[in-house]
């Protein structure tokens, strides 16, 4: 059905594109396209191209268009985000929405652009988009007063960027992104456990661990996962268990690289600032925020109080409706192109 109007945000992300109007996420699916390679189509997008991998023949590419928060194949982007948009809005629209589409902080222009560019595309001719740095829109999202002189912090832990950013009058303070997040993690398991039983696991199982039995402190429950794996010598199926503890383990050092990365942003903020986010907290956002105890491991890292917040997986999302509501304050700290 055709919409007459609608003010939507978009976060484009490398795990999940997410489109939401007022309160409300329209859509949620994998940033994923299924590609047939002879003919350079796109066969399937979203949970349907995600279900292909691992599954199809070699004339059958199936690719993530983002690589660590920013565009890797342009014509990919903008004809997924052209059929995302679709499911939302219908393919005829009397009037073209009003968008707000998220970005990393701290991208070059030229990776900005690629994405402004392919939001252009997907909505078609006579078209406008604005852009918005992921941390100022987690942070409306989840109605941090960034409006006023004090600080506040917070860390978006996304699939391919973990992003950290200290927020005060509408703009990023200090900021930084380590463009490493949970796929990374997945990529953790997969080698500890190649190393440590000589079996070879895909990424989607190392992801189903990470969510069933992952965590980032040693648990009160101890949780255990049987699972199939390739022997390295044989190439033959063979059955393993997996704890808890172990994944603990195997997760360490990719956090630790986080942290680093957290602290980086803690050492450029200003003294007066800093106390106000002593006092406030880091507002824990992102998908990869999820994995049990991450709030918790932070505190013990940094000595600063960290929570997980209410809508983490959503806030970004929710938080670019928001930021076209109050777009004449954000405008002067936001791209032009």
């Amino acid at each position: 059905m055709a919409l007459l109007s609608k003010e939507l945000g978009i976060d484009i992300g490398t795990m999940f594109t997410r489109i939401a109007e007022g309160d409300q996420v329209l859509l949620q699916e994998p940033t994923v396209v299924a590609v047939d390679i002879e003919e350079q189509k796109i066969v399937e997008v979203g949970q349907a191209a995600l279900n292909m991998l691992g599954r199809v023949s070699d004339n059958m590419e199936i690719a993530r268009p983002l690589r660590n928060g920013v565009v890797a194949y342009y014509e990919y982007t903008h004809s997924f985000l052209r059929l995302m948009i679709e499911q939302v809005t219908g393919k005829l629209r009397f009037f073209k929405p009003q968008v707000m589409v998220t970005h990393p902080y701290g991208i070059t222009s030229v990776e900005s652009r690629a994405v402004h560019e392919a939001t252009l595309v997907a909505l078609g001719r006579n078209s406008s988009a604005h852009m918005v740095p992921q941390p100022i829109s987690a942070a409306l999202g989840i109605d941090l007063p960034i409006g006023t002189p004090a600080g506040n912090m917070v860390v978006i832990m996304g699939g391919g960027c973990t992003q950290s950013a200290v927020l005060a009058m509408y703009d990023i303070v200090s900021g930084e992104t380590l463009r490493e997040g949970g796929l990374n993690l997945d990529e953790a398991i997969v080698s500890y456990v190649r190393k440590k039983y000589g079996l070879i696991i895909g990424a989607p199982t190392a992801e189903q661990i990470k969510i069933q039995i992952g965590a980032a402190v040693p648990q009160d429950e101890e949780k255990s996962m049987e699972l199939q794996g390739q022997d390295q010598v044989s190439g033959l199926p063979k059955p393993f268990t997996l704890t808890t503890s172990e994944v603990v383990e195997a997760l360490e050092e990719p956090l630790d690289k986080i942290f680093e990365s957290i602290r980086l942003v803690l050492e450029r903020t200003p003294p007066e600032l800093a106390s106000d986010i002593i006092d406030r907290g880091i507002a824990l956002c992102g998908g990869g925020a999820l994995l049990r105890g991450l709030d918790k491991l932070t505190t013990q890292k940094l000595g600063i109080p960290t929570y997980l917040v209410d809508n983490p997986v959503t806030c970004v999302v929710e938080g670019a409706v928001k930021a076209l509501e109050i777009f004449p304050a954000l405008q002067r700290n936001l791209p032009r192109y």
